[in-house]
């Protein structure tokens, strides 16, 4: 791709990077794993919707503004680099979003996206069981055909928001004879229907990050069905790719944690024993957002995402356990009363959302480099 911007797309980046910069809030929200934060972080993300900002790349007809994806990585530069609060909706906007656009029907559409644009409809994933983390195609839950939709049936755990979210998103086993990849349908939720119970999940730091879902003979609607019945393994790895390949973690998240890092370096006197590792992780930085903006050109060109994002997931997760590692042993203790070590944190868990590290590599093994299956 051409690197060099045109005057249009300078004047999209320099217009969010003004608004940005005169509207994000006076003082830190509180943690979206809290009643009050998430309410918090659903005013933020009504008012970036206001100035449509929240979902830019989406139809203007949904509240976007018609940006390109290349226009959606500057954005999310900005938005990174002005330390914008975290996105409450990322399930729904980064995940469930992309899917509708790809399987969802235009009356799905027209009903879900303008209401997760403003976050009046959060999304939680309800992808993960018991017995089926990483590997979803080993779940249990159930959908059964009645009139008019479907009773849900089982158990989803480690999903994300869903202590405080509206609805869900996930994988259910519709034809019971089936095993594996097949027989699955891809549904939608509403958290707060008879026979659903959601527990939260404490984390370390005492708030419900994660929640357990509990579907006992929920209806769900023929209309809230995503894709065809039994072809839901298809649709979700659509969800998946994005998930891995693109929408959940741009450049800008990173591009501006090693930023802040090379700050910190040079705060503390540019010391020699740290160097390599603060330009590795620079480095790695830019690497990803150069190969970004391959990606978004890719497909601009009618390309679509596949399992090369596994390679993508892999190495930004590790890029970003690398980054805080480096910040945390430059910084000693005083990484502890600073954003790093939390951030550190949550890095850790890079490598197991989204699918593990040993998923990845399966996927790249066999999909992209054509070695033997391995026996399940």
């Amino acid at each position: 791709m051409d690197l060099d911007l045109d005057a249009a797309t300078i004047a999209f980046r320099d217009e969010a990077r003004d608004w940005l910069r005169s509207n994000l809030p006076d003082r830190r929200l509180a943690s979206f794993d809290t009643a009050e934060g998430f309410a918090e972080h659903r005013e933020w993300e009504a008012r970036l919707a206001d100035a449509r900002w929240s979902v830019v790349s989406w139809p203007s007809e949904f509240g976007g503004r018609d940006a390109s994806l290349l226009e959606w990585v500057l954005f999310e530069e900005e938005y990174y680099a002005a330390g914008a609060p975290l996105r409450v909706n990322q399930n729904g906007i980064f995940m469930l979003a992309p899917t509708l656009f790809s399987h969802g029907t235009e009356e799905q559409q027209r009903r879900i996206l303008p209401k997760m644009a403003r976050s009046e409809e959060v999304w939680a994933q309800a992808w993960s069981e018991p017995e089926a983390g990483s590997d979803i195609a080993a779940l249990r839950s159930t959908a059964t055909r009645t009139e008019g939709g479907w009773l849900l049936n089982g158990q989803k755990t480690w999903s994300s928001r869903a202590a405080f979210a509206d609805h869900a998103f996930g994988l259910f086993r519709s034809d019971p004879a089936s095993t594996r990849h097949k027989g699955l349908t891809y549904f939608m939720a509403d958290l707060r229907a008879d026979g659903v119970t959601v527990r939260p999940i404490p984390q370390l730091d005492g708030e419900p990050g994660f929640a357990e879902i509990f579907f006992d003979d929920v209806f769900v609607s023929d209309v809230d069905v995503i894709g065809a019945v039994g072809e839901g393994w298809k649709v979700a790895m659509t969800t998946a790719n994005n998930e891995r390949g693109l929408s959940l973690r741009s450049p800008g998240r990173f591009l501006a944690a090693a930023d802040r890092l090379v700050d910190e370096w040079s705060r503390h006197g540019r010391p020699r024993e740290f160097a390599d590792r603060v330009a590795d992780a620079w480095i790695g930085a830019r690497a990803y957002q150069l190969y970004t903006f391959g990606t978004v050109t890719r497909l601009a060109e009618g390309g679509q995402l596949g399992p090369e994002s596994s390679v993508n997931k892999l190495f930004w997760s590790h890029l970003d356990v690398a980054l805080h590692e480096t910040a945390l042993d430059l910084l000693g203790p005083e990484s502890e009363v600073d954003d790093w070590s939390g951030g550190w944190l949550f890095s850790l868990a890079g490598p197991i959302y989204g699918g593990t590290d040993q998923i990845q590599r399966t996927t790249v093994a066999e999909r992209l480099l054509g070695l033997p299956r391995g026996d399940r």
